[in-house]
């Protein structure tokens, strides 16, 4: 028996030695919380989720265009009405003479823009009179300017242009003299269509900016119109038109500059010069116009308005001739 027992005795304590080495083993103890701190559990979605496939494809949609117009038409109007009046008793120690006066202009401009066309359409239309106490009424200022240009484009700046001006006045125009008795004497030399103007010309055009424009004539003709026969003894050179004659035809090389420009908020600037050399005549007979015009806004509908005119013309006169008017009156400009 013990020797049956001693082999069962060390095979139970081998047992007893494997066992507490593996309880050695398992005796190191882990936190699990720790684990649980920093372990990512992906969120929850009550809801079933189903991932369907993208598809891109083409689809036309109905676009309706918008009702936009574009014009090339441009218009401008300018009407202005000037008035003045003065009283005075016939005791008045100061002296004076009773007047009135009225100017009215009007101006009417259009404009189509296309390239390479350019077109131009613009009347001018001036009238003043005056009547002083004793004296009778008498015209201050008087001119119906009608002037068409078209313009076909050469470059950036240059366009290649054909254009027809009319000139004349509306009423008659006299001469006021006095006599050796000291009466006044009152001599006609001008009147509608004596003298009137009708110019044609082909040339080129320089236009860098909107404001300001070149006309180079290069071939001008230019006829003279007396039709009131009446005034050829007050101008012995009848405006250029032979004596027995009411048409004279010129040609010439002109030359006409433009300015027309908002120099201020409040200031408006018109100028226009006008030469004009004719072929068949001498170097004296060479013409010069300047037209101009300030315009000085008061207010919206009052303006404050200076104009003048230098004039050398031969055919008229030996020596330059000038007018010059200021006037504060109603100025509307539409648009």
């Amino acid at each position: 028996m013990f020797k049956t027992g001693t082999p069962l005795f060390f095979l139970f304590l081998f047992g007893i030695a494997i066992s507490a080495k593996a309880q050695k083993t398992d005796s190191l103890k882990i936190d699990t919380n720790l684990l649980n701190k920093f372990r990512i559990e992906p969120g929850k979605n009550p809801l079933p989720f189903r991932f369907r496939e993208i598809r891109i494809h083409q689809e036309e949609v109905p676009v309706t265009m918008m009702d936009y117009r574009v014009s090339y038409w441009h218009k401008a109007v300018v009407f202005g009405l000037n008035f003045s009046q003065s009283a005075f008793s016939s005791n008045y120690s100061a002296g004076g003479i009773s007047a009135i006066a009225l100017g009215s202009n009007f101006d009417y401009k259009i404009e189509y823009n296309k390239s390479p066309l350019d077109f131009t359409s613009e009347l001018n239309l001036i009238y003043g009179i005056s009547k002083n106490k004793g004296q009778g009424s008498r015209k201050t200022n008087d001119r119906i300017f009608f002037d068409n240009k078209i313009a076909s484009k050469l470059s950036k700046h240059w366009f290649f242009f054909g254009s027809l001006t009319f000139e004349s006045q509306f009423d008659k125009g006299f001469n006021y003299t006095t006599d050796s008795l000291g009466h006044n004497v009152s001599q006609l030399i001008s009147n509608l269509l004596s003298p009137g103007y009708l110019t044609e010309s082909v040339g080129f055009e320089f236009k860098p900016t909107k404001y300001f424009d070149l006309r180079l004539g290069t071939g001008t003709a230019r006829q003279t119109f007396v039709v009131d026969t009446t005034i050829y003894h007050n101008q012995p050179s009848n405006y250029g038109v032979p004596i027995g004659k009411r048409l004279y035809n010129e040609l010439a090389f002109s030359v006409v500059a433009v300015y027309d420009k908002d120099i201020t908020k409040t200031m408006h600037l018109n100028a226009r010069y006008a030469l004009f050399i004719p072929y068949q005549q001498a170097l004296a007979y060479t013409s010069h116009r300047v037209d101009a015009v300030l315009t000085a806004k008061v207010s919206r509908l009052i303006a404050f308005t200076v104009n003048g005119t230098f004039l050398y013309d031969k055919n008229t006169s030996s020596s330059v001739q000038g007018t010059e008017g200021i006037a504060m009156g109603v100025v509307y400009k539409f648009p």
